[in-house]
Parts: structure tokens; C-alpha cells; sequence
């Protein structure tokens, strides 16, 4: 009874798949038989959206722009709009809860060892615990990377003259401050040529100081230039994988960014899968309801391949193949690989359910 005990605590376990269970759970009993119940994985598309709100704020001399700096075409108004940056794929694999196998114990045989995922899903057989995710087949749990937040702003009010803040009008204080961007521009050109009268005295310092100026002569054009502002934004969609032609998984508008697929404000983002039929797959079951019989092994997927692109206003941002798991077929490893003679090792593909690599110890 110890042995046996200890060996369903390592969730070990032979080769007989039986009839599908409505939940995933390891060293249970079925009757009086022993095993572990693992589950199959089944595709999902993961679409991941980069999108870019820019926000303009008018400056607050923005109308005096054409008389005193000769800048034409200088925005008085506020504007946001968004830009739709790009959309990147990826397949991830989810529990199949329509393939759900169950492995007994059986007495004189070599029991395999098995490794599952969190959801249940088979990664490994007879190979070390983590090795899945040593091998880079089991994803490590993500890392929430940290939000930089972008460096603040220069006031360009704290270089704002005496004389400019007791201005008497806001035309007075426009002219002014266009007269110091003057001053700054020639005190650069002074330095740059040689001829200013307080030259400094190396090249080092001659750098420190012109940075100085650059920022005091870019805080106080965008007085009448205004702020541009721009803040990325990150959306992702799932979707389960079925041949389609010219879906919407979502919209986009330039005045709202991303919306739902019902949100008829935004324009929709096409999306069209459709299966290679890469794999023959069998018959499905005889036409008098009879079931096709189970086979005696380890079941595990062959998935197939499927062309998906994505596309917004005629503009393609994905045009490529994927797997995926639905448009495949089960397969089973036979059950006289995991005999007593022999140590199989056998590592699978937790995302798609495929057979990745058997070893023979």
C-alpha cells in the first residue's frame, strides 16, 4: 500500500485512456482502478494591439504665432485623435474540456511519470519535474513589466522675464517673449561662431551651454507651437480559431481608439482564418451511431496549420501561418511503449498539444 500511495503521489500512471470527465484531477480512483486524468489543449488566437493616443494643446500664445515668430498654420484649437500602430498574433493553448482522458495503474508495467500545466494539460512523460519549462515548451508565469511614466515637462513659464509677467496684455507678453526667443537664438549663433563676448573656456562647457539655451528657446516657442503629447496603448482580444472570412474581433476609430466589435462608431479590423487541410483527418463516427473505438496508448494532438491575416482599410498587418489544434487530429502512443523493459521519455507541446520529442532511456 505504501508503494502504491507513493507512486500516485507523483502522479504516475500507464496507458488506457477512458471516456471524458468534466474535470481535471490527479491520483483519483475510478471503481477500484488508480490513474490520473489529463486533459488536451485546444488553440486560441491572441490578438495584441498597439495603439497611440496623441493629444495637442494649443499654446497660450498660439494666435500671435504668424505675427511675431513668422510661423503659419499654428493650431488654436485642442485636438486628440488615436493611430492604429500595429497587431501582433500569437496562439496560446486553453483546457479542452471535450478531451479529457483518464490513465490507469496497472499492476506489472514500468508506471510513467507525468507533468501537467496548472490547467491540467499533459506537458512531459517520465522526464523530471519542470522540464517542460526548462526546454522552453511550458511559458514561465509572466512577469508584469513596470510603467515608465515619460519625464516631465519643462515649465516654460519659470523662464518668463520680470518685464514679460508684468506685461500689461497678452499681445504685450506674446511680443516679448518672441523678442527673448530672438535674443536666445543669437546668443547661440555667437557662441557657435566664436564672437560671443563671454566665450567658454573649453569645449565641454560650450556644449553645457548651448543644451541650456536649446531648452529655454524650445520651452518658450511652445508657448505659441503648443504641447504635443503622445501615450501607447495595449489591448488584447481572444479568439477561438474557426475558418472565416473578413470577421471583427474588434474596431477602431481615430476619435475613440479601440472599441468592441459591436460598436458601429469604429471601423472594423478584418480577420480571416482559413484551415491549409494540412492532415487527413478520419471519418467521424459510423453513420448507425456506433462510436469509433478508443485506441490503447496516450493520447496527444497533431494540430494543423491555418493562414490568418489581419487587416484594416486595406492595410495588412498580419499575412501568415499558425497551428492549430482544432483543425488537427488525436493521435496515441501505444501502450507497449511504457512497458518494464523500457524508461519512454516524451515531451509534448502544451500550447498546441503536439508530439515534440521520445526518448528511449
Amino acid at each position: 500500500m505504501k508503494k502504491r500511495n507513493l507512486l500516485l503521489s507523483l502522479a504516475l500512471l500507464t496507458t488506457v485512456p477512458a471516456a471524458a470527465q468534466t474535470e481535471v484531477t490527479a491520483g483519483i480512483t475510478r471503481g477500484k482502478e488508480y490513474g490520473v486524468t489529463y486533459i488536451l489543449p485546444k488553440t486560441e488566437i491572441v490578438l495584441t494591439v498597439q495603439t497611440t493616443r496623441h493629444t495637442y494643446t494649443p499654446g497660450e500664445f498660439a494666435r500671435y504665432a504668424e505675427r511675431y515668430l513668422r510661423m503659419s498654420n499654428v493650431s488654436t484649437e485642442a485636438d486628440t485623435y488615436w493611430t492604429l500602430d500595429k497587431v501582433e498574433t500569437a496562439v496560446t493553448g486553453v483546457p479542452d474540456r471535450d478531451n479529457v482522458y483518464f490513465v490507469r495503474l496497472k499492476d506489472k508495467t514500468v508506471a510513467p511519470l507525468i507533468e501537467l500545466t496548472k490547467d491540467g494539460i499533459v506537458c512531459s512523460v517520465n522526464m523530471p519535474l519542470g522540464s517542460a519549462q526548462q526546454a522552453g515548451v511550458l511559458p514561465a508565469d509572466p512577469v508584469t513589466e513596470p510603467v515608465v511614466l515619460p519625464e516631465s515637462q519643462v515649465d516654460p513659464r519659470s523662464f518668463l522675464t520680470e518685464e514679460i509677467l508684468m506685461a500689461n496684455s497678452t499681445a504685450k507678453m506674446a511680443e516679448l517673449v518672441a523678442k527673448e526667443i530672438y535674443t536666445i537664438r543669437d546668443t547661440k549663433n555667437a557662441l557657435t561662431r566664436g564672437d560671443a563676448d563671454n566665450m567658454p573656456k573649453d569645449g565641454e562647457q560650450l556644449k553645457v551651454m548651448l543644451a541650456n539655451l536649446t531648452v529655454q528657446e524650445h520651452a518658450l516657442t511652445a508657448l505659441f507651437l503648443g504641447k504635443s503629447t503622445t501615450e501607447t496603448v495595449g489591448s488584447t482580444f481572444r479568439v477561438v480559431p474557426k475558418e472565416m472570412k473578413e470577421g471583427v474581433p474588434f474596431r477602431f476609430s481615430q476619435k475613440l481608439g479601440v472599441l468592441p466589435d459591436n460598436d458601429l462608431a469604429g471601423e472594423p479590423v478584418y480577420l480571416t482564418i482559413a484551415d491549409l487541410h494540412t492532415l487527413i483527418i478520419p471519418p467521424a463516427a459510423p453513420a448507425d451511431g456506433k462510436k469509433t473505438p478508443l485506441l490503447d496508448g496516450v493520447a496527444y494532438k497533431v494540430p494543423g496549420r491555418a493562414r490568418l491575416t489581419v487587416s484594416y482599410q486595406g492595410k495588412l498587418f498580419y499575412d501568415g501561418e499558425i497551428s492549430v489544434t482544432q483543425f488537427g487530429v488525436t493521435e496515441y502512443l501505444a501502450a507497449s511503449l511504457f512497458n518494464k523493459n523500457s524508461v519512454i521519455k516524451v515531451l509534448f507541446n502544451p500550447v498546441t498539444g503536439g508530439l515534440l520529442k521520445v526518448d528511449r532511456e
